[in-house]
């Protein structure tokens, strides 16, 4: 653990964001400064992904959510997407007992009529294996873009019976792909992106934002506890200017 990572283990726990999003980019520019073909960087992603789950645990964060493949991937090279596709098979496989026996709970959100029996059977099996675990609850967000996902709280409303007066924040936040889990604290994005991408639009509403250079598979253990050491200097006011210094717990 570094230095900042010390700190923050060691201080006040409201300095800690329970729910940390994070949209993984810069794989197939890790692969090609190495002169790899990108599913290469995807793989390096996916042991990034292993490493930086433990890291946050560690640290305290109670959910941790991942823009895996997002409803906009499907027009990449049908090579690419069918690499990521097999990507996620070769991981439930490799890396699901692991993760159950690390305490990692297993959540798959985003529209799963798109993907393949196959797929979804395997996130069937991720999701059951590890439903007891509580240490950190994992969402991996797969075809999944955040317009979808208001488009669709809308939709169950309305199937729900739902009168338009009915239709409030509270309404829809009950029906949103993530209304398990606290609206995210923390959204990160690696890759030097400075943009959110149609990820949780909804949910990032107050978000606080940080954007770093590093590219995904080189993200480690000095990367996250910047990330947290920044987070933990902001003030947040959620729209109010005299709102105070707190961090809310959420459901």
């Amino acid at each position: 653990m570094t230095a900042a990572g010390l700190l923050l283990a060691t201080s006040d726990p409201a300095n800690v964001p329970r729910h940390v999003a994070i949209v993984m980019d810069g794989n197939g520019r890790w692969a090609r400064k190495r002169f790899m073909p990108r599913f290469f960087g995807h793989e390096q992603g996916m042991e990034t992904l292993l490493r930086v789950i433990d890291l946050f645990a560690d640290r305290g964060v109670e959910y941790l959510t991942v823009f895996a493949f997002s409803s906009e991937n499907w027009k990449r090279p049908d090579e690419e997407v069918s690499g990521l596709m097999n990507l996620v098979l070769i991981g439930v496989a490799k890396y699901l007992r692991k993760l159950a026996t690390q305490g990692v709970r297993i959540r798959i959100v985003g529209d799963r009529s798109g993907v393949s029996h196959k797929l979804r059977a395997a996130w069937d099996e991720a999701e059951l294996a590890t439903a007891s675990n509580t240490r950190i609850h994992l969402s991996v967000a797969f075809n999944y873009g955040g317009r979808w996902d208001i488009v669709q709280a809308c939709q169950r409303a309305v199937r729900d019976g739902l009168r338009p007066d009915q239709v409030d924040e509270s309404a829809l936040a009950g029906r949103m792909a993530l209304s398990f889990a606290p609206d995210p604290d923390l959204f990160i994005r690696t890759g030097g992106e400075m943009r959110i991408s149609n990820f949780l639009l909804w949910q990032a509403a107050y978000s606080e934002l940080y954007f770093s250079d590093c590219l995904w598979p080189d993200f480690g253990t000095t990367e996250v506890d910047a990330a947290l050491a920044a987070y933990a200097r902001r003030e947040r006011r959620f729209g109010d200017v005299h709102a105070p210094e707190v961090v809310p717990q959420g459901a």
